[in-house]
């Protein structure tokens, strides 16, 4: 379980004298604390990977707005360079918990046999072909990604 193994990597990461990671724990954990409050029940490991994904998000759309931000006149580049660095750097250290992300192959496949199975012949059905592959894929792969695979798909069917 994540909760148990997050104090035991502070301490490391303290002794390490490593600030990202530490800080990185230190998130984790007050996150995770939050949801044990919000829930009333110690987290199962499902719930735990939910918290963790829900923060790599974070980072990853923080990444993408830095990015986006960078192009623009107004910004000055060496600080966005170094904040894009530690968000990368964090979220790093948050997939660490994280299973595996399923091939692009082996997902394209889930998609397609969805689409089928639920007969789905228009843009109106994407969010019942997402939820089956989100199902089917257990925690492996990028909602966003699916969509966009389920959005093209459904595009060229129609």
């Amino acid at each position: 379980m994540i909760t148990d193994t997050i104090s035991k990597k502070i301490a490391e990461a303290m002794k390490a004298r490593d600030e990202i990671r530490l800080s990185t724990f230190r998130l984790l954990s007050s996150a995770l604390n939050y949801e044990f409050i919000a829930k009333q029940h110690k987290l199962n490991e499902e719930e735990e990977l939910v918290v963790v994904k829900r923060e790599a998000k974070k980072r990853k759309d923080a990444i993408e707005a830095l990015r986006q931000a960078q192009g623009k006149p107004t910004s000055s580049g060496s600080n966005m360079d170094e904040r894009i660095k530690r968000e990368e750097q964090e979220l790093a250290i948050l997939q660490e918990f994280l299973p595996p992300e399923m091939p692009d192959e082996e997902l394209n496949q889930l998609v397609s046999e969805s689409i089928n199975q639920l007969g789905a012949k228009s843009m109106a059905d994407m969010g019942k072909v997402i939820g089956a592959v989100m199902a089917k894929t257990k925690g492996q792969a990028d909602g966003g990604k699916v969509a966009e695979m389920v959005r093209q798909k459904l595009a060229t069917s129609s």
